[in-house]
């Protein structure tokens, strides 16, 4: 599997301060965010396949087509499997949506819940539903059991017409209120292609307490999902028709991606992770692996961030238990703490003295 090359975060930073991207760790105007705290999140094998631009004529074929490749990565025994964006439909080109949407029961569903009973895996199947009247683009969580565990409808989809009154073909838009899904491994958030550009879905994931979000999609993405990533720190993992299938890490860093002769690609990852700031915790890294060793996955993905990714190898071992016992905290916990004092000062008082993990070791260097 190959890797890329890691997001030029000079770049990043840029676009971020010339207000492309919002949800960032801006001292100006930002409060403190309210953050749902997610379950205790576990171990599991994530999957993704790309479609590599190979489209069929009728759904049937393209149906066919995708689940050939989702039977060859189930045999890696995944805990999770997500296809691209209405897989099924894509070689059907302006045809209305009414033309493309099935029921929650229809065959590209059924075939991929199928295969989800079988091997005991979710498996996230997009596909165009036909719900109360309605079309919907939507992303179709099934369970282990094969049953439908949740539907995200795509909140934004593109418009179709120059005049911007039909959207993509007779798709209505889902709700603003983007919902989370608390699988057993974990809390997932999904997002579909033109999603991207709503950068207020995103930052609602995250104070939703998603830890990884999934982006069935048309097309590849790019950088804007490796910015995400890093702004919010969760996983990302995106299914696509064309281009790359990637999964990215908490900190921007693309783990593995398709290529023309590898159609799926796959991670074991640990949903009980955390991002910590360097500051305060420049010997962590450190003390972590010389107890734990391999256990602990201790990562820092690019020499010049500030940040660091803990993440539990052995399922024994609980990001809580590391934070107790080496005393370190969030990034999102760093930067609240340095937005009190903000407040406080801007306000006119003296800030309120704050307990932080850390304590009073040395804030840039060794300990």
């Amino acid at each position: 599997m190959k890797k890329q090359s890691l997001v030029n975060r000079r770049t990043f930073f840029k676009s971020a301060a010339a207000g492309v991207l919002i949800g960032t760790t801006s001292c100006v105007t930002k409060a403190p965010l309210s953050i749902t705290t997610p379950p205790q999140g576990r171990r599991a094998r994530i999957a993704t396949v790309c479609q590599a631009g190979i489209m069929r004529k009728t759904i049937a074929e393209s149906c066919a087509l995708m689940m050939e490749r989702a039977d060859k990565v189930l045999e890696q025994k995944p805990d999770l499997v997500c296809l691209p964006e209405n897989f099924a439909t894509a070689g059907m080109g302006k045809n209305p949506a009414s033309e493309k949407a099935e029921a929650l029961h229809g065959m590209t569903i059924e075939a991929a819940a199928q295969r989800a009973r079988k091997h005991h895996c979710y498996i996230v199947c997009p596909s165009y539903t036909q719900r109360d009247g309605k079309i919907f683009n939507s992303a179709i969580i099934l369970d282990r059991k094969g049953e439908v565990a949740g539907i995200y409808d795509k909140a934004c989809p593109v418009a179709t017409s120059p005049d911007y009154t039909v959207l993509e073909d007779g798709v209505t838009p889902g709700s603003p209120d983007i919902p989370v899904f608390d699988l057993d491994f974990g809390r997932i958030g999904i997002q579909i292609c033109y999603d991207l550009g709503f950068p207020e879905n995103w930052e609602l994931l995250r104070k939703k307490g998603a830890q990884m979000v999934l982006w069935p999609s048309a097309y590849d993405g790019g950088f804007p999902l490796w910015a995400y990533a890093y702004l919010h720190h969760y996983y990302i993992m995106t299914s696509v028709r064309s281009g790359q299938s990637r999964i990215v890490d908490p900190c921007g860093a693309v783990l593995v991606e398709t290529d023309k002769d590898t159609p799926f690609v796959m991670r074991d990852v640990n949903l009980d992770f955390i991002v910590s700031h360097l500051d305060w915790n420049v010997s962590i890294p450190d003390k972590i692996k010389a107890k734990y060793g391999d256990r602990v996955d201790v990562r820092r993905t690019n020499p010049g961030c500030g940040h660091i990714l803990v993440e539990p190898v052995d399922p024994v071992i609980t990001v809580r238990a590391l934070q107790d016992e080496f005393g370190f905290e969030s990034s999102f916990e760093y930067h609240d703490r340095n937005r009190a004092a903000y407040a406080d000062i801007r306000a006119g008082r003296k800030p309120s003295p704050q307990n932080a993990r850390h304590g009073v070791r040395p804030q840039w260097g060794k300990f």
